[in-house]
Order: C-alpha cells, then structure tokens, then sequence
C-alpha cells in the first residue's frame, strides 16, 4: 500500500464536504437560512475553484485537480440545466404535466444530459471508458470481505449482487411502507404507470452511478487509495440524499450505505452492471410509490 500525504487527503475531505450540501444543510436547518440554487452553485463552485487553484501552486494535492475539473464542470452543468434549460416553454409544459409518466420522463432527460456532459470530461481526462467504469466490467470477480456485513472471503459478485438486490430492494419496500402507508390495492393502481417507471429507473440509476459514483472513484482512486475514494464518494452521495427520497439524517445513511456498497462493486468488478442493477430496483419501488402518490419528497 503506497502511503499519501496526509495533506493530500485532509485537503480532499475537506473540499469534497465544503462542496457537498453540508453547507446548505447547516444553513437551511440550523440557522434557518434558505439557500437557493444559485448561491448553492456559487458556494460550491467557489470552493472547487479554490481547490483547482490550490492544485496549480501546491505540488502535493496536484493530484486532485481532475477531482476538481470534474467537481467545477459538475456543479456549473447542474445549475445550467436545472435552472436554464428545465425553463424553456417546452420543459415547463413537459414538467408540469399532471401525468407522472411524462414529467419524471422529462426530468430524467434533463439529469441525462448532466451526465453525458460528465462523461464526456471524463472521456478527455481517463481516455478510455473502462478508465471511469463505463462497461460492464467482471461481474463474477471476487468480493472483498466485510465481516460486519457477514461477506466472507472468496465469494464473488454473480452471487453477492442479487442477494444484496433483493435484501436491499426489501429494506427499501419495507421503508417507503410505513413512509406512505399505500392502500392494498397499490400494485392495481401502479400498473398504468409501469413502462414510465421502469424506463426512469434504469435512467436514473444509471445517471446517479455514472455522475456521483463512478466519476468521483475514476477521479480519486489512483490518488487518495482505493479506500478513501470509497468513502469520500459514499459521504458525498449520502449527503446529496438529506432533501431525497428516503429523506433527513435517515436518507443520508441509507443513501451513503448504498454509495459505499455500489462503489465498492465498482472498484472490484471495474464495471457499473451491479451498481446499476442494484440500483434500478431500488428506484424501481421508490418511483412506484411516487407514481401513485404515496410519497413525496421531503415527507
């Protein structure tokens, strides 16, 4: 194991929370600030800014500065799409649709081309897609042991994958339940609604795989190891999940749980097929109950 400077890695921590939503967070509910999306993309924009100058003038942490290219492309895309282009006459008609089939259809367009423009940065920086996970990758290769998680070593991913989809899949069922208290006939009401439901879930999953995940470990692995690429991505995308669906400190663990466990599929397959797969099922059942209205963000 290569040993990183320990200013390297302070500095990665400490500008991946400061362009988290940790700030917005602390802002919003303990000080009672409101934080709009504009100053939450000048916030966290500032700070990557900072950090890809730092890059330029202290020689340890220049291996970062791809995490901050990354980070400044991903934040100013954001902002540009989600408060640009989702205002043009066409995505206004299109979102405010009352069907559920056409607006979460066309918000999932507008997180698509967040992520093709991700890639795209990420295709001049790696050269190659299997640099940033973009294939399938080895879906039977060998799982790390996590004792905790009950993982022994040698078992492999063909195996572990559906399991955890399924425990995973029934936790998250089990969640939105007792969130929503849906009627009996939810699977009745949900049907019409089916072929949109699947179509946003592979959409999205694969958007948030590729944007959060697999961008952060292309970026970070080679720099900061393996294990704090792991973990730095995993809190990002946990605290992305504080305003999501599950939602509040609640959302943060389960959403920085399945970061870490998706990543960590990632890193050992080199691939995003059970990341995704993992993940579609979850969103599977999360735009279930939205479809039929027995959830809503934020409570």
């Amino acid at each position: 194991m290569v040993a990183r400077p320990k200013g390297l890695v302070i500095t990665a921590w400490t500008f991946l929370l400061l362009a988290s939503l940790l700030p917005k967070i602390i802002l919003q509910e303990i000080f009672k600030v409101q934080v709009s999306a504009d100053l939450g993309a000048i916030i966290a924009g500032s700070v990557l800014l900072i950090g890809l100058i730092l890059t330029l003038i202290w020689d340890t942490v220049r291996g970062l500065r791809p995490f901050f290219i990354v980070g400044l492309v991903l934040v100013g895309v954001e902002w540009f799409v989600f408060t640009k282009v989702d205002q043009l006459p066409l995505y206004q008609k299109l979102l405010n649709n009352p069907s559920f089939s056409v607006n979460m259809l066309a918000e999932q367009s507008l997180r698509l081309l967040v992520t093709l423009t991700i890639i795209a940065v990420l295709l001049i920086l790696k050269k190659h897609a299997s640099a940033f996970f973009l294939v399938k990758g080895d879906t039977a290769a060998p799982v790390e042991s996590v004792k905790l998680l009950g993982i022994k070593q040698g078992e492999r991913w063909n195996k572990l994958g559906p399991l955890f989809a399924l425990i995973l899949s029934s936790g998250t069922l089990a969640f939105l339940i007792l969130a929503g208290h849906p009627s009996p006939d939810l699977v009745v009401r949900v049907l019409p609604f089916l072929p949109a439901i699947l179509i946003a879930a592979a959409l999205n999953a694969f958007n948030e795989e590729m944007t959060y995940k697999a961008s952060f470990l292309s970026v970070l692995e080679d720099v900061v190891s393996k294990h704090q690429s792991l973990w730095l991505m995993a809190v990002y995308f946990g605290l992305g999940h504080f305003y999501g669906i599950p939602y509040g400190i609640i959302g943060v663990i389960m959403a920085g749980f399945l970061g870490w466990f998706l990543g960590k599929s990632m890193l050992e397959t080199r691939g995003l097929w059970w990341a995704w797969f993992i993940h579609f099922w979850q969103d599977v059942l999360i735009f279930s109950f939205l479809a039929i209205g027995s959830v809503t963000p934020g409570g």
